[in-house]
């Protein structure tokens, strides 16, 4: 057998292993899933694929200190490799360490701004934080490239009432119901947005003389 031949035979059993541990990754059977991830790993050991995959797994059993490890492995392996990023930022999140895990999700998405975990967790650590423009932005930019997305319209409008941009906030919530009219919590936020935008059209009542 030739050399070439034998990475060529190398690379399709490192991929057979890594789809296999997707698959019991995907069905729950993570304990599987952590086998054959270690397997592909000892297989490749310069592809950051398995130690997402290990990352993952220990994520799904909330061993939170294991999947660090193993998303920062495949940052070191990969410096581009979003996913191991936002993997850092979901454990951050998971430890109560906001700050860290919104530097992550923004480190995700300046590899990958299509990547909506990122985007979303951005969403609930900036909720945390009361830090909205940078996520504004990104979620902007996701629905330039995916318009009618309502899993994102929603959380944005959410952060332009918050931003006190009621106009823009009414505008996307309008536009999420167009398309989605069953979605309960749009309409709800709808509803307390028209009445903080009637209220700021009276403006402040006038004092009563003595």
């Amino acid at each position: 057998m030739d050399v070439n031949q034998n990475i060529v035979d190398r690379q399709r059993q490192y991929e057979d292993l890594q789809e296999l541990g997707d698959y019991y990754a995907s069905v729950g059977n993570y304990a599987q899933a952590q086998h054959y991830y270690e397997k592909a790993a000892n297989l490749a050991p310069d592809e950051p694929g398995p130690y997402i995959g290990l990352g993952v797994a220990a994520l799904q059993e909330n061993i939170l200190d294991d999947a660090e490890i193993a998303f920062r492995v495949a940052c070191r392996l990969d410096t581009g490799c979003s996913r191991a990023y936002a993997g850092l930022g979901m454990v951050a999140q998971q430890k109560a360490n906001y700050k860290q895990a919104f530097e992550m999700y923004l480190k995700c998405l300046e590899h990958d701004t299509d990547n909506l975990i990122a985007l979303l967790g951005l969403f609930q650590t900036s909720c945390q934080m009361g830090s909205f423009a940078k996520v504004i932005h990104y979620l902007e930019v996701y629905l330039e490239m995916h318009p009618g997305d309502t899993s994102v319209m929603f959380p944005l409008a959410a952060l332009y009432m918050k931003d006190g941009r009621f106009e823009k906030s009414k505008e996307v919530l309008s536009e999420l119901l167009i398309s989605d009219p069953g979605h309960q919590d749009a309409s709800n936020l709808l509803e307390e947005l028209e009445h903080n935008l009637a209220k700021t059209a009276q403006g402040p009542k006038p004092s009563q003389k003595a």
